[in-house]
C-alpha cells in the first residue's frame, strides 16, 4: 500500500524509539528552548510586537511543526526574515491585520502541501533569496541603532521605512545616551568573543544576564537605559485565544493579499531551506509537502495565541542536531520547556536592557547577511543574475518585502523568457 504522501516524520521516528534517544532529545530540546527564549523576545521587538509574542510563536508554531512536519530535527519559530513583514502590518493594519494575514498565508502553505508543490520553492532563484535576506538583515540592524545608542524620539515621531529611521536617527542623535552604548558594547562583545572560548551556553543567555545585571547593580549604567519592562507589557498566565478581537472584512482581507502571499512564500523558502540543511547534517530525507503543511497549520495556530508568522530556523535546527536531537521529540521539548518559561519565569524579561537586545539583533542580522554569498554572485554570475540581486536588496530597504520579490521575481522571469526567445530565434 501506498504511504500518504503527507504523512508527518514523527509516526516513522515513533517506531522503535528508546530510551537513550528519549534522553538525547530532552537534553536538545532544552538547550534550543535556552537558545530559542532571547532569541525569540528579541525578534518580536524586532517585529515591532510584544515581547512575549515571540515565545508564544516558538510554542506553538513550534509544538505543531514537530509533531506534524516533514522533517525528524526541525525547530520552527520566529525568525529575522519575518521582521520587516511583520513590523509593517502592525505598523499599518494593526494584530488583527496581522492575525488575517497570517491566517491567509497558512491556508496557502496548507494548499501548496497538498498540491504538491514543495518542490517548486527550488525554482526560486538564489539570487533573489539572497538580495531580500541581506536586505532584511540591513533593516534590521538600521532598526536597532536608536535603543543601542539610546536615542530618543520626540513625541509623535515613529518612523516605519528603514530610512525613515535613519533619517530620525540624525534628527534627534542629540539624546544619545552613553550608559546604553556602554551596555550595548558590553553585551556585544560577549556575543562576539564568548563564542570562540565557550559553546555549551548560549551566547545571548550570557548576554542578556550580564545585561541586566550591568543595569541593576551599577547605579552610574542605571541612568537613561530603558529595560523591556520600562516599555512593554509582560503577561503572565497561559496565552489567550486572541480571534475574538479580529473584525475580518472584505476590504481589509483583500488589502492583505500581498503581505500573505509574501508570509507564505518566506515561510516555505525558510523552512524548506532548514530542511534541505538538516538533511545533510543528519543523513536523512525531508517531506516537503508534509512541511508546507505543517507550517501552515503552525502559523495559523501560533497568531491565534498571540504569535507572529513562524518558520524553521536553521541555526536552531543546526543547534538541536548538535546536541543529539534526532526526532521531532525534540522540537517538542523545546516548545513544552518554553511554555513553563511563559508561565512561571516570564516576569524576568522585564529586566532585559533595551541596549542588550539591540546587540543580539545586530549578531542575528550579521549571521542572515549572507555578504560571502553576494560577494560569490558577484564574481562568478552574470550580469543579469547581479542585477536582480542589487535590485531585489534595495527594493527591500527602500520600500518592503513585498515590492522586491515581486519585482524581482517578474524580472527574473522575463529575462528568463527573453532568453528562450532570443534562443528560437
Amino acid at each position: 500500500m501506498k504511504e500518504f504522501y503527507l504523512k508527518p516524520k514523527f509516526f516513522e521516528t515513533v517506531k522503535g524509539y528508546t530510551k537513550d534517544q528519549l534522553v538525547k532529545d530532552i537534553v536538545a530540546g532544552i538547550i534550543v528552548a535556552i537558545i530559542a527564549l532571547p532569541l525569540s523576545i528579541a525578534l518580536a521587538l524586532a517585529s515591532g510586537v510584544e515581547p512575549a509574542c515571540g515565545v508564544y510563536t516558538a510554542i506553538f508554531a513550534g509544538f505543531i511543526v514537530a509533531l506534524l512536519g516533514g522533517s525528524t530535527v526541525q525547530i520552527a519559530g520566529p525568525t529575522a526574515a519575518f521582521a520587516t513583514v511583520v513590523a509593517g502590518i502592525v505598523a499599518t493594519k494593526g494584530m488583527s491585520g496581522l492575525i488575517i494575514a497570517s491566517l491567509m498565508a497558512g491556508i496557502i502553505l496548507i494548499l501548496m502541501g497538498v498540491l504538491k508543490l514543495g518542490s517548486l520553492i527550488k525554482y526560486v532563484p538564489k539570487t533573489i533569496t539572497v538580495g531580500f535576506t541581506a536586505g532584511i538583515a540591513v533593516t534590521i540592524f538600521l532598526g536597532q541603532i536608536k535603543d543601542f545608542l539610546g536615542i530618543t524620539y520626540g513625541e509623535g515621531v515613529k518612523p516605519i521605512e528603514a530610512l525613515e529611521k535613519v533619517e530620525a536617527n540624525i534628527e534627534y542623535i542629540s539624546t544619545f545616551n552613553w550608559q546604553s552604548l556602554v551596555v550595548g558594547a558590553v553585551c556585544l562583545a560577549i556575543l562576539i568573543v564568548y563564542p570562540k572560548f565557550e559553546k555549551r551556553v548560549p551566547p545571548s543567555l550570557i548576554a542578556v544576564v550580564v545585561g541586566a545585571l550591568l543595569v541593576k547593580f551599577i547605579p552610574a549604567l542605571d541612568h537613561g537605559v530603558y529595560t523591556i519592562g520600562e516599555l512593554y507589557t509582560i503577561p503572565s498566565g497561559f496565552p489567550q485565544f486572541t480571534l475574538g478581537n479580529v473584525n475580518i472584512d472584505l476590504d481589509t482581507v483583500l488589502s492583505l493579499i500581498p503581505n500573505a502571499l509574501t508570509i507564505a512564500i518566506l515561510a516555505g523558502i525558510e523552512s524548506l531551506l532548514s530542511c534541505v540543511v538538516a538533511d545533510g547534517m543528519t543523513n536523512t530525507k525531508h517531506n516537503p509537502n508534509a512541511e508546507l503543511v505543517a507550517q501552515g497549520l503552525g502559523n495559523m495556530t501560533s497568531v491565534l495565541f498571540g504569535g507572529i508568522p513562524a518558520t524553521g530556523a536553521i541555526a536552531r535546527t543546526a543547534a538541536n542536531i548538535k546536541n543529539g536531537g534526532r526526532t521531532p521529540v525534540a522540537g517538542m521539548v523545546h516548545s513544552i520547556v518554553l511554555l513553563l518559561v511563559v508561565l512561571f519565569l516570564m516576569p524576568l524579561a522585564k529586566l532585559i536592557p533595551m541596549p542588550t537586545i539591540a546587540a543580539i539583533l545586530f549578531i542575528v542580522a550579521y549571521n542572515m547577511s549572507e555578504w560571502r554569498s553576494c560577494v560569490k554572485i558577484v564574481k562568478e554570475k552574470h550580469f543579469t543574475d547581479i542585477l536582480i540581486m542589487v535590485l531585489t536588496f534595495a527594493l527591500t530597504v527602500i520600500f518592503d518585502l513585498v515590492v522586491a520579490i515581486i519585482v524581482g521575481l517578474v524580472l527574473h522571469f522575463a529575462i528568463v523568457l527573453l532568453k528562450k526567445i532570443g534562443k528560437k530565434a
